[in-house]
């Protein structure tokens, strides 16, 4: 069984996506629709409003934030100084409610959109347009990460966090969260953890990377 520790409670009461990044831990909270960076040890660093609707998930490009705006269905391009949004695009795949986990790598988004049971890969600008898809490891996929060229997804009514071959979606690794321990929403990767969050207690867990 992997070591699963519980570091800190975020800050709002519905934390649901998150990314990591050098200077802390970007939550986004689907009950306030805010977003907190957060150091590693749990101290709020900023907080931010912005236009999601009770979004699941969020990305750090280094000049923007990307949040997926769930219930909106909307993929939103924010400031990272302000939480203002500064374009706006239709999630691929929605149904009821939009995507959850989001990432960027190589100057392109990826996301986990539930309805669809699908990780789209598109291309950030003006036309959005998809570039490659591949099945999530369930009908409730969250949280994605990039660790070198591996893709891991959380998949949260299996407690657990996938590692998927990018061309076709493959399982090649799988670590279980099982209970009693917070379930998994968002997810991210920094140095040698996932971190990942649970909406419903407020916790922030960490698993090392196997």
């Amino acid at each position: 069984m992997p070591n699963i520790e519980k570091v800190f409670d975020s800050p709002g009461p519905q934390p649901n996506g998150m990314q990591a990044t050098e200077a802390g831990l970007w939550i986004l909270d689907q009950g306030t629709n805010e977003v907190h960076l957060v150091s590693y040890e749990g101290v709020v660093q900023k907080t931010l409003a912005t236009g999601s609707d009770r979004g699941s998930g969020i990305t750090d490009t280094g000049t923007a934030l990307w949040l997926a705006s769930t219930y909106s269905c909307e993929i939103l391009s924010a400031d990272p100084t302000d939480g203002k949004t500064l374009a706006s695009f239709a999630t691929p795949g929605a149904g009821k409610t939009g995507a959850h986990g989001l990432e960027w790598r190589d100057d392109k988004l990826w996301m986990a959109v539930p309805p669809a049971a699908t990780i789209y890969q598109v291309n950030a600008d003006d036309d959005f347009a998809v570039i490659h898809t591949l099945p999530a490891p369930g009908d409730r996929p969250h949280g994605i990460a990039w660790v070198g060229d591996e893709l891991w997804c959380v998949e949260t009514n299996h407690r657990a966090i996938f590692q998927l071959e990018p061309a076709d979606g493959r399982h090649l690794n799988k670590i279980e969260i099982p209970e009693p321990h917070p379930e998994p929403h968002g997810m991210t990767y920094w140095d040698g953890y996932f971190w990942y969050c649970d909406a419903h207690t407020t916790a922030v867990c960490r698993v090392a990377y196997p």
